[in-house]
């Protein structure tokens, strides 16, 4: 298992329910492109699921 994973929204929110919207913000992403490094954890793995049509996921060993 990796110990990080790098998160970027590839889509956009417009149009997107307010539950996917909080799971974003919650991630750390703000716009389109912007990246974040998050621990891999049930938690963080959990949210990238719900709305993995919106994400682009990579595993990063460290």
């Amino acid at each position: 298992m990796a110990n990080k994973l790098e998160i970027t929204l590839k889509r956009s929110l417009i149009g997107r329910p307010e539950d996917q919207r909080v799971t974003v913000k919650t991630l750390g992403l703000r716009k389109v492109n912007h990246t974040v490094v998050q621990e891999d954890n049930p938690a963080i793995r959990g949210m990238v699921n719900k709305v993995s049509h919106l994400l682009s996921v990579k595993e990063i060993n460290q």
